[in-house]
Order: C-alpha cells, then sequence, then structure tokens
C-alpha cells in the first residue's frame, strides 16, 4: 500500500485502474474516426446540460434529461449497435491487443497497381482484411490464393477478363479471392458522385475493420475508404502513407 494525493493504493487498485484504461484506449482506437466520435460528444453535452440544468434549478430540462439519461444504456446500444457489433467481431477474432501489419513489398506492389490502373482509368476495388474475418465474402467470389503483385492486380481488373467485376481480397499478404462482391453502403444514397465501388468499399468498412482501396474508371481517381469514412483524390505517396498508418493502427 502507498499513499498518491492523499488516496492509498494497493496492487488490486493498480491492476484495476490499468486494466481499464488499456481497454478504454483500445476502444478509443476503434471508435477513431468513425461516426460514433460525434454521438459520443452529444451524449457528453447533454451530460454536461443535466449538471449544469440541476445547479440553475432548471427543474424542467433536468427532469427531461433525467429520464433520458436514465435510459442511457440502452441509448447506447440502438446508437453504436453498428460499433458494437465491429468491436465485439475483432474481439472474437482474437486480434484486440494486437496490430495489423502489411509487408512493404506487398504495399509497394498494391500501390504500384493502382497508380497503373488510374493513370489507364480502369476501375478497381481492394479490401484488405484486418482483424474481422471476410469468410463470407470470399466464398461468394473465385478463390485464387495467389501472390500480390502489380502484374496480376493489372490482369484482374482488366476489363476483358471474367475477374474484373467485383472486389479482390487480400490477406496476410496474398490475394485470397476476386470478383468478390461487397454489401452496398446505405447511408451514402444521396451522393450522386459516388458509383457502385465506392459504395461497396465504403458498405464493407461500415461493416468490418478492413480497409478498402478503389480506382474510379470515370475519373482515374485513387480513394481508400476505412471505418466508412472516405479518403479521395490520393497521389502514389499520400496512398502508400495512409495505407501503412491504416493497418498499423
Amino acid at each position: 500500500m502507498f499513499e498518491l494525493f492523499g488516496v492509498s493504493l494497493g496492487w488490486r487498485d493498480i491492476l484495476d485502474i490499468s486494466i481499464v484504461t488499456v481497454i478504454l484506449y483500445r476502444v478509443i482506437l476503434l471508435v477513431r474516426g468513425t461516426r460514433a466520435v460525434s454521438v459520443v460528444y452529444g451524449l457528453l453535452l447533454l451530460v454536461l446540460f443535466y449538471f449544469i440544468s440541476e445547479a440553475l434549478g432548471l427543474y424542467t430540462l433536468n427532469w427531461l434529461l433525467a429520464n433520458f439519461l436514465g435510459s442511457i444504456f440502452l441509448v447506447v446500444v440502438i446508437l453504436f449497435q453498428q460499433d458494437i457489433r465491429k468491436a465485439l467481431s475483432v474481439v472474437g477474432a482474437g486480434r484486440f491487443w494486437r496490430r495489423d501489419s502489411v509487408h512493404e513489398e506487398v504495399l509497394n506492389q498494391l500501390v504500384a497497381a493502382m497508380v497503373a490502373l488510374a493513370k489507364g482509368r480502369i476501375g478497381a476495388l481492394v479490401v484488405i482484411e484486418k482483424s474481422v474475418p471476410l469468410g463470407d465474402v470470399t466464398e461468394r467470389g473465385v478463390v485464387l490464393g495467389a501472390k500480390v503483385s502489380k502484374d496480376l492486380l493489372m490482369t484482374i481488373f482488366y476489363p476483358s477478363t471474367p475477374l474484373h467485376d467485383g472486389a479482390v481480397i487480400i490477406k496476410d499478404d496474398e490475394i485470397t479471392a476476386a470478383a468478390c462482391i461487397l454489401p452496398l453502403s446505405t447511408g451514402m444514397t444521396h451522393r450522386s458522385d459516388l458509383g457502385t465501388r465506392h459504395r461497396a468499399a465504403l458498405g464493407i468498412t461500415e461493416e468490418t475493420d478492413a480497409v478498402a482501396v478503389i480506382v474510379s474508371e470515370e475519373r482515374g481517381e485513387m480513394s481508400v475508404a476505412i471505418n466508412g469514412r472516405l479518403t479521395a483524390s490520393l497521389d502514389e505517396v499520400r496512398l502508400k502513407r495512409v495505407l501503412r498508418n491504416a493497418m498499423e493502427r
């Protein structure tokens, strides 16, 4: 036992605080950059209004907020059902505590292929699997089990090949499948500038922690989808940096 700022702490208290701190840190990493962050800010603002209304004697407002916050756990489950499902999938995959990575050579081959496809205005969609397994997606495609290379990716997405229409799945530095059909995002239907590839990339990254790379055949533009958010108009350097950072989270 020892004292810190007048508070006695034992080894159990330190262990308890450390575990909670690590869990909260990992949860923050999971929701960082997602729409859940805005909802968290909104809930914190309501809690602040609750204490202010109580201090100022605003009884009606305080009563309304008290009843709302009394069902906070139900509200959280409803608002964050998609994020909770994704987090549980990550934990169930057994890789909650581990960072994902991709070999530099694989990253170089992928980026080189995307740049070449963008210059030729050839559409492409590549999904990099992370913690959440994409077995149900690869089963609906054509299983390859091939080494990642620029030439193979360009061949797959060449318009006259049978596998060009669909997504390529990369797992553990290997192309596991091609011509895979992905779920479409339902939250971006009002964006007329987004084609099917972009909506599919957003859809798979909303439901899983995968990273999707898109090449637009209309604009010859490279984009990356992460956690249901799209980063567009990337050049070769920025694309590599975004992918490296996303895989190291």
